[in-house]
């Protein structure tokens, strides 16, 4: 199995199951080794008392980003210490996308930035996640 396919897999693997993802109204737009892109139409639900996008719902989609991006080499890997800085508002209509991109991995630890940005590239939002692999694997490649 290639790296390319581990990831695609672990992605299909973990997006079967994501209904925190789905619930949300997230796209998966690609996985690659230490590497992932979503997005997510910013609806009126998603909206606070501003007027503008929730950064929960923003914190969110990084966040999902990041997990995508750290289980693809098909190792179980959590959250271990995130931290978002917001840059400017997003608005109901537009269309958020985050790419999140492994920038270290050491043993079961990583570390992983994501860019948060609107339709036009405007960035939304940085941030950035530190990982632990678990132990266990999303998918038996034995299987395969």
């Amino acid at each position: 199995m290639t790296p390319a396919e581990r990831a695609r897999r672990s992605a299909q693997t973990m997006w079967e199951s994501d209904a925190a993802s789905h619930w949300l109204g997230m796209e998966l737009v690609e996985v690659e080794e230490g590497r992932a892109v979503l997005s997510l139409p910013v609806q009126a639900h998603h909206c606070n008392g501003h007027g503008i996008c929730h950064g929960g719902v923003t914190f969110a989609l990084a966040d999902s980003a990041f997990a995508f991006a750290c289980n693809s080499r098909n190792r179980v890997t959590v959250a271990q210490h995130n931290a978002i800085t917001y840059l400017a508002p997003a608005h109901k209509g537009d269309v958020l996308t985050a790419v999140a991109v492994e920038i270290a991995l050491t043993g079961r630890s990583g570390i992983c930035d994501v860019r948060v940005v609107d339709q036009t590239g405007r960035a939304i939002a940085e941030f950035r996640g530190n990982s632990r692999a678990i132990g266990g694997t999303l998918f038996d490649e034995e299987e395969q």
